[in-house]
């Protein structure tokens, strides 16, 4: 577990707006900075094949690459807002970085039930899986994350190996999790969908804590301070990765962002994830012969 503290944070990261924007239809936006081109896809439909109107409503991606590269990463990002509000967005942080995002809605609660957006984060995921080489990126340095209930849904997909399964996928095949402030018990919003009170823990089949596993990828689970968090925020995250860490998983790592709350932490885990890839990556290469 590493503790970050507020001060070297605040050297590090400078809270600005989302860089990209959200679109009324599929277009296309290219920009340059530097020697660097950089070109973004709007509204991707990721289940095309639905009859659901309101999958097709919400069940689309936005894709932010690099066009003067090949064979770079990419990070998947699902946004949060309890699983009943929100909307795909990118961050600052990743923005001329080197690295794809791919920012993605799913259909929301009341208007669906768990696990329906369980099930849409997981063909988001695949779609990436599948079509990232279409657009120059490499399909093994795929990171998948998000925020708050985004966090909760890319944990339940990495752990819970049904999800990609149904689309001839599995979670193993991602280079890594890094989940900001995810609920790792079962979610406060699907407890509500039956009727249960905020403070009724569970963790049953949809709570991350219930699908522990040993795998090799990687978990990098980040707070913020567990005196701003959400309610128990800290707690449950911690014992997740305590027990992922007791169970035999052999890469998995908690930070708390001192001096954060659940919402401004959003900020320094972007940095964060960018600079842990980065140094991953590093890593991988000097093993190579």
């Amino acid at each position: 577990m590493k503790i970050l503290p507020l001060l070297l944070l605040l050297c590090s990261f400078v809270p600005t707006p989302p860089f990209g924007g959200l679109g009324g239809s599929t277009c296309v936006r290219a920009q340059t900075s530097g020697s660097s081109a950089y070109r973004t896809l709007y509204d991707l439909p990721y289940r095309p094949e639905s009859a659901d109107p309101y999958a097709r409503e919400r069940c689309k991606l936005d894709l932010y690459y690099p066009t003067d590269s090949s064979g770079f990463a990419t990070i998947v990002f699902f946004h949060g807002g309890g699983l009943e509000a929100g909307e795909k967005h990118f961050l600052n942080a990743w923005e001329n970085a080197g690295v794809a995002v791919v920012s993605a809605n799913y259909r929301l609660s009341p208007r669906v039930k768990n696990p329906v957006y369980t099930e849409d984060a997981a063909a988001a995921i695949a779609w990436t899986l599948q079509h990232i080489g279409d657009y120059g990126g490499d399909p093994a340095r795929i990171y998948i994350t998000g925020h708050s209930a985004g966090g909760y849904l890319a944990s339940m997909v990495a752990l819970d190996t049904t999800y990609l399964a149904a689309h001839g996928e599995h979670p193993d095949s991602l280079a890594g999790l890094l989940s900001f402030s995810g609920h790792t018990i079962s979610h406060f919003t699907a407890r509500k969908e039956n009727g249960l009170a905020w403070n009724d823990v569970r963790v049953d089949q949809y709570a991350p804590l219930s699908h522990l596993r040993i795998s090799p990828l990687p978990i990098v689970l980040i707070t913020g301070d567990r005196e701003k968090e959400l309610f128990g925020r800290y707690e449950e995250t911690a014992y997740f990765w305590r027990m992922l860490v007791a169970s035999g998983h052999p890469d998995a790592t908690l930070h708390e962002l001192a001096g954060f709350n659940h919402g401004n932490m959003v900020v320094p885990a972007a940095q964060l994830t960018l600079n842990w890839i980065r140094e991953r990556e590093a890593q991988q290469r000097k093993k190579k012969p």
